[in-house]
């Protein structure tokens, strides 16, 4: 190869390197404490302002993991953050905002900061770029009193999704009870009463997650006034909506946090499928859980659709 030829295709494999988005970051802290968890917010350098919206999920009981009012209180006091939360699309707790708000006391939050079931008064529905399966995305109507959205949740499994992270916080969470139902039968009924005779198409239900997140990331100024933190601690196989679930197999971990809710998704389940077996872990049953209900492709469409990158890098905020 001459002089000349040598030159050119060193300069295009240059512009083709600048020429690559960059990575996502996902930051990490091993410390689970209220001070961390205003510290890895503050790392992502994205301000929380205006009406700010704190999306986490309120517990069906006691024996879930939810994270708890304590816990949250410094990071919602440094937002002036509300709660925000949807009723449910099946019996428990929470399936009527009257129920839901006799929970939401009993759990305490109410003691730290304002709280709004944001379907209370009815539903919106909001555009999805995805329409493989949803025509829209049927959320709380009030989430139009909000200009931020910080989306705070628990990692763990998910009796029907495989995992559950940010990307479930953000579709089913934000989700009134028939957009639940809308997105559990893939697009099939809006109707809570009629969600169980239609749940059986798999990977449209996750397909459709992946849509729901996307229609609420989008919403918040196409993803520019929100922001995604997961606690990993009481990684049971099941969600916090059960009200028994099994005992957590594995050590809690630690906090991430990215403004790439793919990414953060993805880390989550990358850090528990590289955590060693030993005395104090058992990674099996929840990685089982994730397989069967094919859990992780929520990642992959979500990344298919432009929602984010399973590409990311990793950066501790630990000194």
């Amino acid at each position: 190869m001459n002089k000349l030829l040598i030159t050119s295709a060193l300069a295009a494999a240059s512009l083709a390197a600048y020429a690559q988005p960059a990575k996502p970051t996902v930051y990490v802290t091993r410390e689970i404490t209220p001070e961390s968890l205003v510290r890895i917010y503050e790392a992502l350098g994205r301000k929380a302002e205006g009406r700010v919206a704190v999306k986490i999920s309120t517990g069906e009981s006691e024996k879930t993991g939810y994270l708890r009012p304590d816990f949250i209180k410094p990071l919602l006091d440094e937002v002036h953050g509300t709660i925000v939360e949807c009723n449910t699309a099946y019996g428990g707790s929470r399936a009527t905002s009257e129920d839901h708000w006799k929970t939401i006391r009993q759990h305490g939050f109410t003691r730290v900061a304002p709280v709004d079931i944001m379907d209370e008064e009815g539903t919106i529905n909001i555009p999805v770029r995805d329409t493989t399966h949803l025509k829209y995305d049927i959320v709380g109507s009030h989430i139009q009193y909000y200009d931020f959205m910080i989306n705070l949740a628990h990692f763990k499994g998910h009796q029907m999704g495989g995992l559950g992270g940010v990307l479930k916080n953000a579709s089913i969470g934000c989700a009134s009870s028939s957009g639940k139902a809308y997105i559990h039968s893939a697009g099939v009924t809006e109707n809570v009463d009629e969600l169980w005779n239609h749940v059986d198409d798999q990977d449209g239900f996750v397909e459709s997650m992946a849509a729901a997140a996307q229609a609420v990331h989008d919403y918040f100024d196409n993803g520019n006034k929100i922001l995604y933190i997961s606690v990993m601690y009481r990684m049971s196989i099941d969600c916090d909506c059960n009200a028994n679930p099994a005992e957590p197999l594995i050590a809690d971990y630690g906090i991430l946090a990215s403004l790439d809710p793919v990414a953060l998704d993805q880390a989550c389940y990358d850090i528990v499928t590289q955590i060693h077996n030993d005395e104090h872990n058992n990674t099996k049953p929840l990685l089982d859980r994730i397989a069967q209900q094919n859990g992780t492709h929520i990642m992959e469409w979500g990344e298919k659709i432009g929602l984010g990158s399973r590409d990311y890098d990793l950066v501790s905020i630990d000194k």
